[in-house]
């Protein structure tokens, strides 16, 4: 996910679609930008041996991770993954990379007016949510994480309080999550619910469970917003405008 905040440009995970994104990037002046991981699952960090502005000194990206209780962590996860017989180039290649570690429910420092706030979310082996604030604009990104921890919801639930945005966690049904218990996942009907209850004025459905077609979207799509009218169904290269 792109998020670009006033002169200010912030990259949420990096997934494959980075190759691509960092192919983009090379057509403006090179710029220095933040990169926030919600966490290190594979889908979330197989882009970044891709992404073409890493290895381009001229940029300078700070990649940021909160879930890990030591400090090496996002460093060693990454040299995990490009390392041989994984990856034939090595992480020390990323010239334009320095990596940080913060724990989660601090503010990511800045020195401009964007403010990024944290909080703790539940999935296998930790992971992070981001609250972007500018201008008394809001948006709020709740992903990967699963709903039934009640001190870990009720923190989540003051975070996104009245959020303009909150991008959250929508992989199941509430039916289908009886299966997936414990899997990190949570529902479009939780989502839905957390929308209301703290006054988000547009809930975003994301990550969706990959075997699920465009017609099912839909239909969830319908059923959200007949709860929530302004509800609306993630998709590939959707922007989403104050």
């Amino acid at each position: 996910m792109e998020l670009c905040a006033g002169g200010s440009l912030v990259l949420i995970d990096c997934g494959s679609g980075a190759r691509n994104f960092g192919r983009d990037l090379h057509a403006f002046p090179p710029r220095p930008f933040d990169l926030l991981f919600t966490h290190t699952h594979l889908d979330h960090i197989c882009g970044l041996p891709f992404f073409t502005p890493a290895y381009d000194g001229r940029f300078e990206i700070s990649a940021w991770a909160g879930h890990f209780a030591s400090e090496g962590g996002l460093a060693d996860i990454i040299c995990r993954i490009m390392s041989p017989p994984i990856f034939p180039v090595a992480a020390k290649s990323l010239k334009a990379v320095t990596f940080r570690n913060f724990k989660a429910g601090a503010d990511i420092p800045r020195d401009d007016d964007l403010v990024i706030r944290t909080v703790k979310l539940n999935h296998p082996g930790g992971a992070c949510g981001y609250r972007f604030e500018l201008k008394g604009k809001s948006i709020c990104i709740i992903t990967d994480h699963e709903h039934g921890d009640k001190k870990i919801d009720e923190g989540v639930r003051r975070f996104v309080e009245g959020a303009d945005v909150m991008i959250y966690d929508a992989m199941y049904t509430d039916e289908e999550y009886k299966q997936f218990v414990g899997w990190g996942h949570s529902t479009w009907q939780k989502a839905v619910e957390l929308a209301l209850d703290a006054n988000v004025k547009t809930p975003v459905l994301f990550h969706h469970d990959p075997r699920r077609d465009d017609d099912a979207l839909d239909e969830i799509g319908e059923a959200a917003r007949a709860r929530h009218p302004g509800t609306l169904v993630a998709s590939e290269g959707m922007v989403l405008s104050p």
